[in-house]
Order: structure tokens, then C-alpha cells, then sequence
């Protein structure tokens, strides 16, 4: 593998578990903050392990480049590339985020956190991408956890050949 892979970080859901009690994320760690008008949960443990993961990371959120304002100072990660997603969307249940994950790779292999992944999506990667991808759905009530974490370290781990289910 002559490049790492990429991970592509959505923010609400894998980072904010927006769907979740909040007194059970704050015995996870979580901790409230107020970001860009909005009310999220962050732990800012999640910085040092994305950073640990061997994978160059890129926000692929809605939350654009205010992510690198908001989110990573307070999760300890410096200031991130940012994938843009088209405006004009995604065919059909696509996720609108897909287009612009797949174009951003450019082949390369990646994973990516999200919530809102789905088989339209995997389905698309499969068709378009022709590297290898884990599309890696995470539970917006709990955020990532730590065997998230280690799935994606697994993923990557050393003798990896890429062939790995999506």
C-alpha cells in the first residue's frame, strides 16, 4: 500500500451522539459544548484516538469547514481536509455525501464513519470506487465507541490486501 488509507469523519452521530440520553454520554466522557448555534456532545478523548488510527483523516460532514473551528480544537485534532459534497446530490436513496466521498478518494483506499449509511451506498462505492472502502455505520445514540476504534484500526492492520467486505 503506498498511500494510507483515508477516513472520512461525519460529525453528528459519530462524534456528537445527538440521538442518545445525555447523561449516559456523559458517563462516556462526553462533555456539552455550544459550536456554531448548536448544542453537541464531544469527547474529547475521540481526537487522540482518530489521530492514533493509521489513516489520513478528512471531515466529510455538513459541517464543512466550521468543523475545523467547532469540533476538532475541542477533540484535540488539528485543523482537518474538508471533502465538499456537490450541491446538485445524489441519485435515487443515496446518501449526498456518497458523490463527493468517492470523488474525493479518487480510487484510494478509505473508510468512513457515519449514521446515515446505508446498502444504496455500498452499493454505489461498489460500482464507482475502485479501491477498496469500508463504509463503517455508526450508532447515533452512542457515537464511537471503543470497538469502533478498533475496527477500523483492524481494518488497516498490517497484512491487510484491501479485500475486505465493504
Amino acid at each position: 500500500m503506498d498511500q494510507r488509507p483515508l477516513l472520512f469523519i461525519d460529525v453528528d452521530g459519530p462524534l456528537n451522539p445527538y440521538a442518545g440520553s445525555h447523561r449516559a454520554a456523559y458517563r462516556h466522557g462526553y462533555r456539552r459544548w455550544r459550536a456554531n448555534g448548536f448544542q453537541v456532545l464531544l469527547n474529547h478523548g475521540h481526537g487522540a484516538a482518530l489521530a492514533a488510527l493509521p489513516y489520513d483523516l478528512v471531515w466529510a460532514t455538513t459541517w464543512g469547514h466550521d468543523a475545523n473551528v467547532h469540533i476538532a480544537p475541542r477533540i484535540g485534532l488539528p485543523g482537518l481536509p474538508v471533502c465538499e459534497f456537490p450541491d446538485h446530490g445524489a441519485p435515487g436513496p443515496v446518501h449526498a455525501k456518497t458523490p463527493g466521498v468517492v470523488e474525493y478518494a479518487d480510487g484510494r483506499p478509505f473508510a468512513w464513519v457515519d449514521d446515515e449509511i446505508t446498502d444504496a451506498d455500498r452499493d454505489w462505492v461498489d460500482l464507482w470506487h475502485a479501491g477498496p472502502a469500508l463504509l463503517y455505520g455508526v450508532d447515533p445514540a452512542r457515537g464511537l465507541t471503543a470497538r469502533d476504534f478498533e475496527a477500523l484500526a483492524e481494518w488497516v492492520a498490517p497484512g491487510w490486501r484491501g479485500d475486505r467486505a465493504r
